[in-house]
């Protein structure tokens, strides 16, 4: 969504780069292409001049002016102040002291209240609660069967005693404010932690939109009451959020299609002007994108720094520890490593959810932004596809795949000859790379790492050299000579003398036990 934000950002910062000291006009340049990045990015109009009025103000004080590198300190003023307008700081849940926790959605139709509720759902499962799903949502036609729907599919109940319409020409029997206590009331039976309440939107805002949810708000006295906004929206987010606020003077935002191409300009305003904070945030369609929204870590992906917490947070939520651990004992008893591991491990990196979105969460990601976009998700479907496609006595021993084999493969997962060449290929430099780390080598070519080409490997392969090969012969014949005499005098134990002289001033007849040096210093000196 802010790839465009990002982009122009990026480039105005380049600008700087190299520079020792920026002069006043450096700066008014610079803040001025960053108010232009954030207007085209939809962002509000107050937010941006406050946004550059502190910028210009703190880039042009002693904060820069002293600074070993100011272009990199400008960049530190804008990323902080990115996490201002963002919220500030990362804002959770307030849980009841007395269960169960009531969170109240609201917002305008479309913005995708329901689906949200289901994601919230997963997500507050996945952290240990019991939630239970109301649906008060009884106008809009068969949002109570969606919300069933994506309660199964959560593997969280639905509390839904009113089937709600059909369709837009039947009119609503229902009393959503009762529905709402009796659910609280159904948690509270059943022994949910939390309650979380989807109710009605409106395709704009309404007077009798804002009297639902204020008697909800009031029926059941939530603990949390979420804005959710389409991040879609433009410059009408400040609007409406202002209104919702006024109207149920919601706790927390909650940002959905994170993932679409739009300029994203309300994720950026609705925090600063209403001063409520953004806590969570919809990056896709499927149930588990969904994410608490951290600011620090949101103003790093605009800025192209990269959003490395998240993507380890992802992965360790993802990896499956009893497979790293069966991996862990192969490397310490040196087993080979299969196509069935490889196999494996492709799947614990599909686990972790899309490519593209971990790709683009590391830094310097814009400048391949173009080949990410390009990057086929299916190649792992393929690259499984080829795999079972082999017998168990083929993914252990992969060199016995000859012609006739790799042809067979071939038809059976449905690709190219060319494509499975390809896989084995990569198969074979992984495996000859996880062999070299098992037998404690370390990874091939990498600097301060243990192994060939890494500094500690080359130490090693050094002090072999040392001792398994023979110093090569001058080819000066006197000095060759004279060399090959002090090499049999080694090998008759005797005592080579360096030649005496006064190179540094010594004299021939020099005593160096006169220097009172350490006990066997003087073989240094040939003495």
């Amino acid at each position: 969504m802010f790839n465009s934000l990002s982009d122009r950002l990026t480039a105005t910062f380049k600008n700087l780069r190299g520079k020792g000291r920026l002069s006043e006009a450096d700066v008014d340049a610079t803040v001025r292409e960053i108010r232009r990045a954030l207007l085209d990015a939809d962002v509000a109009v107050p937010v941006v001049r406050a946004f550059t009025a502190q910028v210009k103000e703190r880039a042009l004080g002693l904060e820069v002016s002293q600074a070993l590198n100011p272009g990199q300190q400008i960049v530190k003023i804008v990323n902080e102040e990115l996490v201002g307008i963002l919220g500030g700081e990362t804002r959770r849940l307030r849980l009841a002291k007395n269960p169960p926790t009531v969170i109240m959605l609201a917002g305008l139709q479309g913005a995708g209240k329901t689906t949200l509720a289901g994601k919230l759902a997963k997500w507050l499962k996945g952290q240990g609660h019991s939630p239970l799903l109301v649906a008060c949502d009884l106008q809009r036609p068969n949002a109570v069967k969606q919300l069933q729907v994506n309660g199964q599919r959560a593997g969280v109940p639905v509390f839904a005693p009113h089937p709600g319409v059909s369709s837009e020409f039947e009119a609503s029997t229902g009393n959503p404010v009762d529905v709402a206590r009796q659910g609280v009331a159904e948690a509270r039976t059943k022994l949910h932690d939390i309650v979380i309440v989807d109710t009605a939107g409106r395709l704009g805002i309404d007077a009798e939109l804002m009297q639902q949810a204020s008697d909800i708000r009031d029926a059941v006295n939530p603990d949390e009451v979420l804005f959710v906004i389409d991040a879609m929206i433009g410059q009408d987010a400040v609007n409406t959020a202002q209104a919702f606020n006024e109207g149920v003077n919601f706790t927390g935002v909650v940002l959905t299609k994170l993932d679409g191409d739009a300029r994203g300009g309300a994720a950026l305003s609705v925090a600063s002007v209403t001063g409520k904070p953004v806590m969570f945030a919809s990056t896709g369609e499927a149930l588990t994108d969904f994410e608490v929204f951290h600011p620090d870590r949101m103003a790093s992906r605009i800025l192209d720094m990269g959003d490395i917490l998240t993507l380890i947070e992802q992965a360790e939520k993802a990896w499956d520890k009893d497979e790293a651990a069966r991996m862990a004992k192969k490397f310490a008893d040196q087993e080979d490593f299969t196509l069935d591991d490889f196999l494996a491990q492709m799947q614990q990196i599909r686990n972790m959810g899309s490519m593209k979105k971990m790709l683009m969460m590391m830094p310097g990601a814009a400048n391949m932004r173009e080949q990410l976009e390009n990057f086929d998700e299916r190649e792992i479907d393929r690259v499984e596809a080829i795999v079972r496609s082999m017998t168990p006595h083929e993914r252990v021993a992969p060199k016995i795949i000859n012609g006739s084999r790799r042809a067979r493969i071939a038809r059976g997962s449905g690709v190219h000859v060319s494509e499975v060449n390809g896989l084995l290929d990569r198969f074979g430099q992984a495996q000859k790379m996880m062999r070299k780390m098992a037998a404690g080598g370390g990874i091939p070519g990498m600097p301060g790492m243990p192994g060939p080409g890494g500094f500690n490997g080359g130490a090693r392969k050094g002090k072999a050299n040392a001792k398994g090969k023979k110093k090569p012969r001058s080819g000066n014949p006197a000095k060759a000579a004279q060399e090959a005499a002090a090499a049999e005098a080694r090998r008759n134990g005797q005592r080579t003398s360096v030649p005496t002289g006064a190179a540094f001033g010594q004299q021939e007849n020099f005593d160096p036990s006169s220097l009172n040096l350490p006990k066997g210093f003087e073989k240094f000196l040939g003495k």
